[in-house]
């Protein structure tokens, strides 16, 4: 699973996987306790995907830094809880981002990511590789091209009115003879 169907609902606790839309909204799965919710369409939700860090040279996606974590873990949950202190949150994070832009990011930001990326790790979804993403824009990349190299030139075809002529006069109305 990618982050595209895992999203994070304001207001509400962990994170939650998409399961169906609705007309009134959607419906999503928690991924820590596994209850389905119903969300309306005024709820504030974030789909993990979307969502990025700041650094002093970019935004850099959420997907990019659970890399980051998972590289530095080699796989396994983070070795600090989003539950210590402010310091050593901090330290953490910065080990993983040294260019994070601290003025930004504040540490309750921090504590959101190594949350989630715990989550995320506790429920399987540990696959934050961008292998996927490429093999998507180059198959799409592909397609286009070859289906340029292989479409002719189509004809250009004039449209024509449907309309017959009538042998009514048309007249047009001058404007300035409204003006009395």
């Amino acid at each position: 699973m990618t982050l595209d169907k895992i999203l994070a609902i304001g207001g509400k606790p962990g994170l939650y996987k998409l399961v169906t839309q609705t007309r009134g909204g959607f419906v999503a799965e928690s991924l820590l306790d596994k209850k389905r919710t119903t969300v309306g369409l005024r709820s504030n939700v974030s789909v993990l995907s979307e969502i990025a860090i700041y650094t002093l040279d970019e935004e850099l996606p959420l997907q990019a830094v659970f890399l980051k974590i998972q590289e530095k873990e080699e796989g396994g949950k983070t070795s600090v809880g989003h539950k210590d202190d402010k310091l050593k949150l901090e330290e953490y994070f910065f080990e993983i981002l040294p260019n994070y832009d601290e003025d930004r990011v504040y540490v309750s930001d921090i504590k959101k990511v190594i949350q989630w990326y715990n989550i995320l790790h506790e429920n399987g979804i540990t696959d934050f590789s961008n292998e996927k993403d490429a093999e998507k824009e180059g198959k799409t990349v592909e397609k286009k091209s070859v289906e340029k190299q292989s479409s002719e030139p189509k004809p250009v075809v004039k449209k024509t009115s449907n309309q017959k002529t009538s042998s009514k006069k048309v007249t047009q109305k001058n404007p300035a003879a409204k003006k009395k």
